[in-house]
């Protein structure tokens, strides 16, 4: 009687072994190239973060589009008839 941890392993080739070093390495390095890749990303991400521009006047400044609404609403509109 022998226990399935006793039995006899079947033992691997030289090439079996080359084999799966080889699929290892390529894992690791795909690893290794999608966390570099996600780590440049979010330091692109920190550093431009809200580095957009606006072409809005500042707070304190009254803005000319708004003054030219307000004389248009305060005059009297014309209405023609045809």
């Amino acid at each position: 009687m022998s226990t399935p941890l006793l039995q006899a392993t079947e033992t691997l080739t030289p090439t079996a072994v080359a084999n799966t070093a080889v699929i290892a390495v390529v894992i690791t390095v795909v690893f290794i190239t999608l966390l570099s890749v996600l780590i440049v990303i979010i330091i692109y991400l920190y550093k431009n973060k809200g580095s957009y521009i606006t072409y809005e006047p500042p707070e304190g400044e009254a803005s000319e589009t708004l003054q030219m609404e307000n004389d248009s609403v305060q005059g009297k509109k014309d209405e023609y008839f045809i």
